[in-house]
């Protein structure tokens, strides 16, 4: 069940470099657009600064970029506790929901972008990971150590 259960984390490093690649393909045309060279900018720029700078539809990809990078780091946590304590059926299709919901999250805010069912999505996959969180406070903390 280990390898089952790592499978979802996996995926989602996946997708998240599918991101970032998408994100580069379109910020680099549109910076080019708005005549914005990358060894032009002010030391210590960030990405967030282009935002009123290039259209809202490409930083869309940046932000959902930075969430991807953000909550989940929870994920990989609670899925890598749970892996090596012993994962059961229901961790692995938790897993899979939040990541599912994560991928539908990052499709819709990198394209329509509304926030009410943005929130909704969120909303879900934190449920999720909530539910990750206790199995592995719950693998852990009653733990037999002589097990």
């Amino acid at each position: 069940m280990q390898a089952q259960m790592l499978a979802p984390a996996a995926v989602l490093i996946a997708w998240s470099l599918i991101v970032l690649f998408w994100l580069a393909g379109t910020r680099i045309p549109a910076m080019a657009k708005a005549g914005i060279k990358a060894n032009n900018t002010p030391p210590g720029g960030r990405g967030q600064n282009l935002d009123g700078v290039l259209p809202d539809d490409v930083q869309w990809k940046s932000h959902n970029y930075t969430h991807l990078m953000e909550q989940p780091t929870l994920f990989y946590a609670a899925v890598v506790i749970i892996a090596l304590m012993g994962a059961e059926a229901g961790d692995v299709l938790a897993a899979w929901i939040y990541v599912g919901l994560r991928v539908i999250h990052s499709v819709w805010q990198t394209t329509v972008n509304r926030i009410p069912v943005r929130f909704s999505l969120f909303l879900l996959s934190t449920c999720a990971l909530v539910y990750l969180a206790y199995r592995a406070v719950l693998l852990t903390f009653f733990a037999n150590p002589g097990a």
